[in-house]
């Protein structure tokens, strides 16, 4: 992730300030780090005098508690969260993805979703296992029915589709996701920076 800004050459004698000037998130990746520097980059927005948070995600998933961090950040966000698909919206992105504001949820035209089911890395005596299962299901159960109510959709929606599908991975592209208001418009909105700068003359 990272904030997406190039003053012009031109502009070398310039000082910005840097806590203006807008913020735009880029997601990769879905771990402690990221979550971490989202936090930072979420929190910096509120105070740039920005209108939105653009979040562009691109990535193939990740940690499930490290996209609760980043739906937390979201939900006390003071701002309105734009998100944005580029390339591909996988797993923990797809969730990620429906935590846009409803009618600002932008993808790619080209971009891919995929959604399926909450993956278990546990292992150990067999209780360890029984009560990591619980966990993956209470996980599962909790984050598709998030991105129901994000679409506008009843609580199972989802997890219906889901399970019809026999618990594969489900690919959508862009039509496909606007069909099930996943998706709001299908294109990259465009994003322009206007720097005021106080020029003084001596």
């Amino acid at each position: 992730m990272n904030i997406i800004y190039t003053p012009s050459p031109l502009l070398k004698e310039v000082k910005f300030r840097s806590e203006s000037l807008p913020v735009v998130i880029r997601v990769n990746k879905f771990d402690e780090n990221s979550a971490k520097e989202f936090s930072t980059l979420i929190a910096k927005a509120q105070n740039t005098g920005q209108p939105v948070v653009p979040v562009v995600i691109d990535s193939y998933g990740g940690q499930v508690y490290s996209l609760m961090s980043m739906i937390s950040d979201i939900q006390h966000s003071h701002l309105p969260v734009a998100t944005i698909v580029q390339g591909k919206a996988m797993s923990c992105g797809a969730i990620l993805f429906s935590f846009g504001l409803d009618g600002m949820r932008y993808m790619d035209p080209d971009a891919t979703v995929m959604i399926h089911d909450v993956s278990s890395m546990g292992w150990g005596k067999v209780e360890e296992i029984k009560a990591d299962a619980k966990e993956v299901e209470r996980l599962n159960q909790k984050v598709y029915r998030m991105m129901a109510a994000n679409c506008g959709h009843d609580e199972n929606y989802f997890l219906d589709i889901v399970h019809e599908k026999g618990h594969a991975d489900w690919f959508l592209d862009a039509k496909e996701c606007k069909r099930h208001k996943l998706a709001s418009k299908l294109k990259v909105p465009e994003m322009k920076i206007d720097v005021k700068v106080d020029f003084q003359f001596k």
